[in-house]
């Protein structure tokens, strides 16, 4: 099998674990099927400081390795990511190795160093959310969309933050080896989950506030279960033991939304999923997330996300599956 030069970037002040995890992801993938080769590429080689105080070791400093001999360029974020731009060998080595390699990657922040080293104009990325507003302000030429984990557009991949790194990792490995080997490495580093690209930065059980009360703790477990049960007002009234009225008060004050919105932001993340992961027909994934009809699913994926079902699908599930369905056509 042909060695593929993996080559990781990383300078004083990065974020360990953006080096750390991806780095892992190709290493277990190598140890099962064979066929990378991993750097770690510094502005010179020896001991890098990272964010948190952790000095990781840098194999290579940028003079000793031929920009021309990499084949998927990974550079990590951090707060030294402002710093590190302002090194123009560091920003001229990543453009020239950059310009040949088949794939450009960053994990968080480390877009910036992208854009500074001229990678990605025109091009559509995401980074960690904290950061939307300074990449959107700074760099104008790129078209930011920070709410995937992570955005493929052509040749170039970037991430969000800190562990979106390792599911952009599998998505490479998938890439390469195929969705068995991605799996197999999910599994051997007790991923619960490899998330596609296309969730949210953001889970329903991060942006929404916790329940303070075991009532509403006990409706919002029953939502999470089973996305797709009717889940009406007075369903949901009796697995809190309340009344329909006190909950629906209670339920929009713990959580900040009303109980029907919750349920279908719930529906929606759910429905995400299983376009992004499986191939069921559009119907039957409204049928089984509690939308009813793939018009209903349609209308509130317009709503929530602005794209249709089998455009999200075609834009966001994994791009090596042997096989393809014919995608489902909807009306408009």
């Amino acid at each position: 099998m042909m060695e593929r030069s993996v080559v990781f970037v990383i300078y004083e002040g990065f974020q360990p674990l953006d080096l750390v995890g991806p780095h892992e992801v190709f290493q277990h993938a190598g140890q099962l099927a064979g066929g990378y080769r991993c750097r770690v590429v510094a502005p010179r080689s020896g001991p890098v400081e990272a964010a948190s105080g952790l000095p990781v070791h840098a194999g290579y400093g940028v003079d000793d390795v031929d920009p021309g001999s990499v084949d998927t360029l990974v550079v990590a974020g951090g707060r030294g990511v402002d710093q590190a731009r302002l090194d123009a060998r560091l920003t001229g080595w990543i453009r020239k190795a950059g310009a040949s390699a088949r794939r450009v990657t960053s994990v968080c922040s480390g877009v910036f160093l992208l854009a500074a080293a001229g990678l990605l104009d025109g091009r559509r990325v995401t980074t960690h959310w904290a950061r939307e507003q300074q990449l959107v302000r700074e760099h104008p030429e790129v078209d930011a969309d920070c709410e995937p984990i992570f955005v493929r557009d052509g040749r170039v991949w970037t991430s969000a933050g800190v562990t979106a790194g390792m599911d952009l990792a599998l998505a490479l490995v998938e890439d390469d080896l195929g969705r068995g080997i991605a799996h197999a490495v999910a599994r051997e580093m007790v991923m619960f989950l490899r998330r596609p690209g296309g969730q949210s930065q953001f889970s329903v059980a991060l942006w929404s506030k916790e329940p303070a009360t075991d009532p509403v703790r006990a409706a919002v477990s029953a939502i999470h279960a089973d996305p797709g049960a009717p889940h009406t007002i007075a369903d949901l009234a009796r697995n809190a033991r309340l009344s329909p009225r006190h909950l629906q008060r209670r339920f929009t004050a713990e959580i900040g939304m009303p109980p029907a919105s919750y349920v279908e932001r719930v529906r929606v993340e759910a429905a995400q999923r299983a376009l992004a992961e499986g191939h069921d027909p559009v119907e039957a994934i409204a049928r089984y997330c509690g939308f009813g009809t793939s018009e209903t699913l349609r209308r509130t994926f317009q709503r929530h996300l602005g794209i249709a079902p089998s455009d999200y699908r075609a834009r966001f599930r994994s791009t090596t599956s042997a096989a393809e369905p014919r995608q489902e056509q909807e009306h408009s």
